[in-house]
């Protein structure tokens, strides 16, 4: 059973590699296309965003306001670059922080509230977010009349497809990591209390699993990543203004993961690639509602017909079954919560 588990773990880690390779070598593969560039650049941030978004869902909780978080992240990177002329790569990771902080205190208040409960609060927040952003702190944001204009991630004078090659793999390389990142806490034994708790959250809770704190860290960890998202969002495109705290980014990252696959590390990559493919490739038909109700149609099938998203039909496709930890079905004690009970508890149990 074991040697399979590690052939299977193998399997997962040369096909990541056979993937990064391919990513790699697009843009000499076309000739440094600046708008096949720019899809791609778009994809990997909202990688990272519904990957964030899909790392909260492990453990059980569901937001619908995570733009709140994606445009905390991307208006702090941009005034502290543009206000203290601090480089984008260090203003990120700081506006990052800022939205871990704010995740923090709704968290604080949210955690304990059950499944889209707590959607309704976090949508609530986000449009009191942008609200407050283009009311109070218009003297700071500009409100809608003037938008942020931060430092681009690339600057410098570089010729414009010079530049769009670096930003392409700085991008590449802060989407690799921090998949890698959440692949990690995943499969660590906070990952695992996370999937305790999803799956059964009185059983975990008796097993001696602090599901509040737990539950918290996850809101504070996903919110970071988000904030580092939006941020990566307002240096790229070099302006940001309060939309980032509309419905549509709201949304796209429940869709994006409900269409690829509920707690898995791919499930978000794929939902993310598919949906922004979709969208790309019905433009120059000039659909715009069509375009909607294509994507609304293929996700209601989805949903009805393919419950666990389009991973489990690549899975299955590859032989290695549909099961995966964002699937529906009866609640039940998970593999990993008696992973957790094998090797002891200390850091999982309450009060330590």
């Amino acid at each position: 059973m074991r040697s399979k588990l590690n052939l299977l773990k193998d399997s997962r880690i040369g096909v990541a590699v056979i993937l990064l390779a391919l990513v790699l070598l697009i843009p000499p593969l076309t000739r440094v296309n600046l708008y096949i560039m720019e899809v791609i650049l778009i994809m990997m941030i909202f990688t990272i965003y519904s990957s964030a978004w899909n790392l909260l869902a492990l453990s059980g909780q569901a937001s619908l306001g995570h733009a709140a978080f994606f445009g905390i992240g991307g208006y702090a990177s941009a005034l502290i670059s543009t206000s203290l002329g601090i480089p984008p790569l260090i203003s990120l990771l700081i506006g990052g922080a800022v939205s871990a902080v704010i995740g923090f205190f709704i968290g604080l208040t949210c955690v304990n509230l059950r499944e889209w409960f707590l959607g309704m609060v976090t949508f609530g927040f986000a449009l009191i977010v942008q609200t407050i952003m283009v009311g109070p702190l218009a003297w700071l944001t500009g409100g809608w009349e003037s938008p942020v204009f931060p430092p681009r991630l690339v600057g410098g004078g570089l010729p414009v497809s010079v530049s769009a090659l670096y930003e392409y793999y700085l991008l590449l390389a802060f989407t690799a990591a921090i998949i890698f990142l959440i692949y990690r806490i995943k499969e660590s034994k906070l990952g695992l209390a996370f999937i305790a708790i999803r799956e059964n959250e009185l059983e975990a809770n008796v097993m001696g699993i602090n599901v509040y704190r737990y539950r918290l860290i996850a809101f504070i960890l996903s919110s970071y990543l988000s904030g580092v998202a939006g941020a990566l969002w307002a240096h790229h495109f070099g302006v940001i203004t309060p939309e980032v705290f509309g419905l549509e980014y709201s949304f796209s990252p429940v869709l994006y993961c409900i269409f690829g696959g509920l707690g898995t590390i791919e499930g978000p990559i794929l939902g993310t690639v598919t949906i922004d493919l979709l969208r790309e490739a019905t433009r120059p038909l000039g659909w715009t509602y069509e375009r909607f109700i294509l994507i609304g149609g293929i996700l209601i099938f989805v949903v009805i017909f393919m419950p666990k998203g389009l991973i489990s039909l690549v899975k299955r496709f590859f032989g290695k079954g549909g099961g995966s930890p964002g699937g529906s079905g009866p609640l039940r004690i998970p593999s990993s919560l008696r992973r957790i009970i094998g090797r002891g508890r200390p850091s999982l149990h309450r009060g330590r």
